[in-house]
């Protein structure tokens, strides 16, 4: 999902000479209306929610250091939308990581298997918060793989609440 530019230059900071505009924030979907008209809207908004503002942080570091490596999280993000039983998920990202939850409230039913992209281009796929490495893929596509034969069995699409909810709903 490309994002549009306009210039965005500040006239004061004498490094912006001769480089290139940096891009324009992107709009963002609203992620609060979407979660009022149900859980599959949420996870649809926030799936867009942050490769746009990934995308847009990659973009940014290009026109402000130029050839340094930044990591795959926004490759991550998109390979990990197009995976049919990981889509239907709420994505949560923090410090190049991608978590998914089987709430769309926080704090999150983190179930899934994490995966942090690193600035080499590697990624490690962690177990939920235990923080136990699974493996180190050299891919986006094998990182997702890697989490997708790790998913609990039963796990089926998120619904509205928190992890939370649903210790008080596992609680006798």
């Amino acid at each position: 999902m490309p994002i549009a530019h306009t210039a965005c230059v500040d006239s004061r900071d004498k490094r912006a000479v001769g480089r290139r505009p940096l891009p324009a924030k992107p709009v963002l979907p609203d992620v609060t209306a979407a979660h009022r008209r149900g859980p599959a809207d949420a996870v649809e908004a926030r799936w867009r929610q942050p490769a746009l503002v990934w995308q847009w942080h990659r973009e940014r570091q290009e026109v402000l250091r130029p050839g340094v490596g930044y990591p795959g999280i926004v490759h991550l993000i998109e390979v990990a939308r197009a995976e049919r039983t990981l889509r239907q998920l709420y994505p949560h990202t923090s410090h190049f990581a991608l978590r998914l939850s089987s709430r769309t409230r926080y704090p999150y039913a983190l179930q899934v298997p994490s995966v942090p992209s690193r600035h080499d281009g590697r990624f490690h796929v962690f177990v939920p918060r235990g923080g136990t490495l699974l493996g180190e893929t050299g891919t986006a596509e094998a990182a997702v793989a890697l989490v997708v034969t790790h998913l609990p069995a039963g796990l089926g699409p998120a619904v509205a609440g928190t992890a939370d909810d649903l210790r008080r709903w596992r609680s006798p």
